[in-house]
């Protein structure tokens, strides 16, 4: 649409568009309206399309996700949770252990990072693991805890969901929800998270293709949910001294293909506490929208991923020094 075209030309417009059976999805940008249309497009005529009211260009796009597309939508997408607006200058930092553990270790570890400066806490109340015999969190209890302590420090929290039965739950409790790189492809999922209009966090799968990841971003959009920010979280190669290997040339290639903002988890990635801090400004540099690491207060004694894991202490100085780089990209925590 034109910038400054009434919303009433664009609703007139998704009307016929819907008389011809197709699916059209307005995406609400700072300046103009962007309608991307679902479906089959042989009988649609763009020279009357361009005719019409408020319309200032009508375009096809090539890629196989539609909407996620950087062709449907130029201007990029921004993500705001608690103050944080994630794809925009402002890089947002994520922190928290891997799984949550008690109220005192959640509070020790949030009150740390809320000095930090940090707005938004990770941690798992339900816990997706390789071996059936590992923790598997707190589930219903750990969601509770995960918000008393959050509440307590103003800060937002992000969880993972693993059952689509939880989603009532982490809906209510949650301001994020993450799903997992086991779960990118589980697209009633994905269907029913994009109905609940609650902001996303999608994690690459272990082995999937960039655009595996960006169609599996496509089911939450089309399904009526904008706010998704993706995750590089490292795949799977034949290198066995680092948990995953971190794709870092995602980030930049996302940007390219996508208007979604983007982050990096270095701590899945290498899964080696000593990597995190570089990686993660190389992920800066790369260009990547924020990260997301795992602090806890006590790493020996977590009950999962102890060795990827970051004390508070570890944490502070990793922000100090990534002050430079974020000042070389031109953005600010």
């Amino acid at each position: 649409m034109k910038a400054g075209a009434p919303q009433q030309a664009a609703a007139q417009i998704i009307k016929e568009l819907e008389e011809k059976g197709l699916k059209p999805v307005p995406l609400y940008g700072v300046e103009r309206t962007v309608i991307a249309v679902i479906g089959e497009e042989r009988d649609l005529s763009i020279g009357h399309l361009e005719s019409l009211t408020g319309v200032e260009k009508v375009m096809r796009v090539v890629q196989p996700f539609k909407l996620v597309s950087i062709e449907t939508k130029k201007e990029p997408t921004i993500v705001e949770i608690n103050g944080i607006k994630i794809g925009s200058n402002q890089l947002a930092a994520i922190a928290g252990p891997c799984s949550v553990e008690s109220e005192e270790q959640m509070e020790e570890v949030a009150s740390q990072l809320a000095k930090t400066g940090i707005k938004i806490m990770r941690g798992g109340a339900y816990k997706p693991r390789t071996g059936p015999y590992a923790f598997q969190g707190l589930k219903e209890e750990g969601l509770e805890i995960l918000r008393n302590v959050a509440d307590r420090h103003k800060m937002a929290v992000v969880t993972e969901i693993v059952d689509i039965r939880d989603l009532d739950a982490i809906i209510k409790k949650t301001d994020m929800i993450q799903i997992g790189a086991r779960n990118m492809q589980n697209f009633e999922l994905l269907k029913e998270i994009g109905g609940s209009g609650k902001p996303v966090l999608l994690k690459r799968g272990l082995s999937a293709t960039i655009e595996e990841f960006l169609l599996a971003a496509e089911y939450i959009l089309v399904h009526g949910n904008p706010n998704v920010v993706l995750c590089e979280r490292g795949i799977r190669t034949f290198e066995k001294e680092t948990r995953n290997t971190l794709a870092l040339a995602t980030v930049p290639l996302v940007k390219e293909l996508s208007h979604l903002p983007i982050i990096v988890d270095p701590s899945h990635a290498t899964g080696k506490r000593s990597l995190i801090e570089p990686m993660t400004k190389a992920a800066i540099a790369c260009g990547a929208d924020g990260f997301i690491v795992e602090v806890h207060p006590n790493p020996g004694e977590a009950l999962s991923d102890a060795q990827q894991q970051l004390t508070p202490d570890q944490f502070k100085t990793m922000m100090d020094n990534l002050i430079p780089i974020e000042k070389a990209v031109g953005k600010t925590l």
